[in-house]
């Protein structure tokens, strides 16, 4: 069969289903099962005969959707908080990694902009970080202890006040979305000219590496959370500014469900980024190199793994599973 005919011939049952999966249409799980069925036949048939296509990349995506409606179907004895982060945020993160690697770009821009505007402006630095910082920071310096502002304070103090800031940026970055993904960009911007700067002023002064040891223990986490936080915020603006087949309103509700979900992923890495803050990042000018370095390759490697990598394990396990019918109770 021809692909013009393929499509033709599946295209309204493909519609159809995706309208029941994206409205919540579905009432018979059994007939949510054999839906989902006929879509992978599709899929695996359009992977063999139509391999450069790019309807298997609408199937794919429909088929990712229709088996998290079928997982939060399922009637199992599994504990629904892990299933959350084990099985559902990924297949999320799946779907929406465009606007996980658009976060990422934008992150990667707007810190450049900040690093080149301290180099060429001796006062820019000053007028991102104020001058009370700026000066704390060249005292410390001077003293031997580039990081030094991370040793105020209690452990569990600086613990909870730096957690309960960063979530609330975060939180903040989402829904500021809710304006086209303008006001997402501003927070971006804001403090991604502030971490640019941050840093060159640290090289500009010939300790930057001991400022990497410090403030990336805890900020391999920490930022990284963020910029999945933006990307939140952006898919929630990107669902009001184009809502594609369905009412604006619906698009919107399905953004803002989608992106929830995301932001709620990231609290458990803006806890630990705080926890290692608060109680590990003071010493990190005493402890060995391997250790200081190893501690940020580990959080790294973590959650870069688990929103970049993982995401597509468990796709492709999702799309290998139609084979065996679900189970309902």
């Amino acid at each position: 069969m021809r692909e013009v005919s393929f499509i033709k011939q599946n295209k309204e049952k493909w519609l159809s289903f995706e309208q029941a999966i994206f409205n919540n249409d579905f009432k018979d799980p059994d007939e949510l099962a054999s839906q989902y069925i006929h879509l992978i036949n599709d899929l695996a048939y359009a992977q063999t005969y139509y391999p450069k296509s790019k309807v298997i990349l609408y199937l794919n995506q429909l088929a990712a959707k229709a088996f998290q409606k079928i997982y939060k179907t399922k009637r199992e004895n599994t504990n629904r908080f892990v299933e959350f982060w084990k099985t559902e945020v990924p297949l999320i993160c799946y779907q929406y990694r465009k606007f996980i690697y658009i976060a990422f770009i934008i992150f990667v821009t707007f810190t450049f902009i900040g690093v080149i505007s301290a180099a060429n402006d001796g006062e820019f630095v000053r007028s991102i970080l104020g001058d009370n910082y700026v000066n704390m920071s060249l005292e410390n310096i001077e003293a031997g202890d580039p990081v030094a502002v991370y040793k105020s304070g209690s452990n569990w103090g600086s613990f909870i006040g730096i957690t309960i800031n960063n979530l609330r940026v975060g939180i903040i970055a989402f829904i500021l979305g809710v304006f086209g993904g303008v006001g997402t960009l501003y927070i971006m911007f804001k403090n991604c000219i502030m971490l640019g700067s941050f840093q060159y002023f640290f090289y500009e002064k010939g300790v930057f590496w001991e400022s990497v040891r410090g403030i990336w223990i805890h900020g391999s986490m920490e930022i990284f959370a963020i910029v999945i936080e933006c990307a939140a915020g952006l898919i929630l603006g990107a669902s009001i500014l184009f809502p594609g087949t369905h009412s604006r309103y619906t698009s919107f509700k399905h953004g803002a469900k989608i992106g929830v979900k995301i932001l709620i992923s990231t609290f458990p890495f803006t806890f630990f980024a705080g926890f290692l803050e608060g109680f590990v990042t003071r010493y990190s000018n005493i402890m060995p190199h391997f250790l200081s370095v190893g501690i940020i390759l580990i959080t790294l490697g973590i959650i870069s793994y688990y929103y970049l990598i993982y995401p597509f394990k468990v796709q492709k396990e999702v799309t290998s599973l139609p084979l065996l019918k679900p189970s309902f109770a």
